[in-house]
């Protein structure tokens, strides 16, 4: 048989966000959790199956990929064999709670990715050099990719056990005066990534704290960027506390200084978030003008943004303009403004696309299209139950409290009773 690449599987990788030994990792700790058996699976399995060495893997490790990917093995694009056949499940070990398939899904990958990480690799003694300072690095692309589609509720414990192993290395190794500031511009971009995890977990308190850190990180590393990039999220947090003044003063701080300006992507972001600011206190005017900057700003954008800013796409300048024009009480263009976003919008987005769905779901409440509302708010939870995000759990709130005024049309009812027993 000739042998031919397994494109399916190499494009489920790149949708989850694995790297070759990340996955490998979730298949040894998903077989011995899920199944009791631990199995050897290796970064080289997974080239083998992708290059279509392997069609048709064992299944000791055929099982915990479907646990995994939640598809069948032709699905994935493996080819079986004539004697090949899915195997059945080994016995499981017995647990004191049953849990939902998609719920254990995110503890693997949480599991998995602690391990991957490479945390083990950071000296806990002796002389910290360049090479350690790269790998604290790498540590925020990692959790941003899995961030784009679980959701930081998945995330927020991984990101501040990953921050208390860097700071055990930097209260206990020594190092120069070079690797110092790099190593605080490394652990004010994890705790400002941790805080931003936090955050859309719905842990508050610990987010301000995180937030806090990284400010002072970034002080001490001299690295504006990072603490411009800090009170853009501190202005978020208090629009989402219903601060919106304040969140506007931050947020015009934020935009004032010279790192921000000297960075498109991020300029395009502060605008973006300071049009909603202005739109929910009802400031047309100044709402419209920051849109109109972002995308200027935007523009200008050359070569890849940092990992914290890789979800700034068109796409998401044009769903904060859809929040924008649905604060503004503009409901029809804040529905086809959100419409546009999410058919701009990249498959790896998972977590946004639940939650635009939801935006578009409100505007079209709003506007007073219940029907489609109720469909299209139901198709987002169903999605939702793949992402770990409080704030998406508090739109769905939202949407069921005023679906309640709606209940005598069939598909508000519906929808009431999917959500009957979520949580929501």
């Amino acid at each position: 048989m000739v042998r031919q690449r397994n494109t399916t599987f190499e494009a489920l990788l790149t949708e989850f966000g694995y790297t070759h030994t990340e996955l490998a990792e979730l298949v040894n700790r998903t077989a011995e959790d899920a199944f009791g058996k631990p199995t050897q699976c290796t970064d080289r399995h997974v080239r083998r199956w992708i290059a279509g060495e392997v069609q048709w893997p064992w299944a000791r490790y055929l099982l915990p990929l479907q646990e995994i990917f939640g598809r069948s093995p032709e699905a994935m694009g493996f080819v079986p064999r004539k004697t090949s056949r899915v195997p059945a499940p080994p016995r499981r070990r017995p647990a004191p709670v049953k849990e939902p398939r998609p719920v254990r899904r995110r503890e693997f990958i949480a599991v998995g990715l602690a391990a991957a990480l490479g945390l083990d690799a950071i000296p806990s003694a002796g002389r910290l050099g360049s090479g350690d300072v790269e790998r604290v690095r790498a540590i925020v692309p990692a959790l941003y990719n899995y961030d784009h589609a679980l959701g930081g509720g998945a995330l927020h414990e991984v990101a501040a056990q990953a921050l208390h192993q860097v700071h055990h290395a930097l209260n206990h190794c020594t190092y120069g005066e070079r690797i110092e500031r790099a190593l605080y511009a490394a652990v004010g971009d994890l705790a400002a990534s941790a805080g931003w995890f936090a955050y859309d977990a719905g842990r508050q308190q610990a987010a301000t704290g995180l937030y806090n850190e990284a400010l002072q990180a970034g002080m001490l590393a001299g690295d504006g960027m990072l603490q411009a990039r800090v009170w853009s999220n501190l202005a978020m947090q208090a629009r989402l506390l219903d601060r919106d003044q304040e969140a506007l003063r931050i947020g015009r701080a934020a935009v004032e200084t010279r790192q921000a300006k000297a960075d498109p992507w991020l300029m395009a972001l502060l605008h973006c978030r300071q049009a909603v600011g202005h739109a929910r206190i009802g400031d047309r005017v100044r709402a419209e003008r920051s849109l109109a900057r972002a995308e200027t700003a935007y523009e200008r954008g050359r070569g890849e943004p940092a990992a914290w800013l890789s979800f700034l796409t068109p796409a998401e300048i044009t769903g904060l303009a859809g929040a924008a024009h649905q604060a503004l009480g503009k409901y029809g263009r804040a529905q086809q403004l959100t419409a546009d976003a999410l058919d701009m919008l990249d498959p790896r987005f998972e977590r946004n696309r639940v939650y635009y769905r939801l935006q578009r779901a409100q505007a079209l409440l709003d506007g007073g299209d219940v029907e489609h509302a109720a469909a299209e708010a139901g198709d987002a939870v169903t999605m939702a139950a793949r992402v770990r995000s409080e704030r998406v759990r508090d739109r769905i709130t939202g949407l069921r409290q005023q679906m309640r005024h709606h209940a005598h049309v069939p598909a508000a009812r519906d929808f009431l009773e999917q959500t009957r027993g979520t949580g929501a």
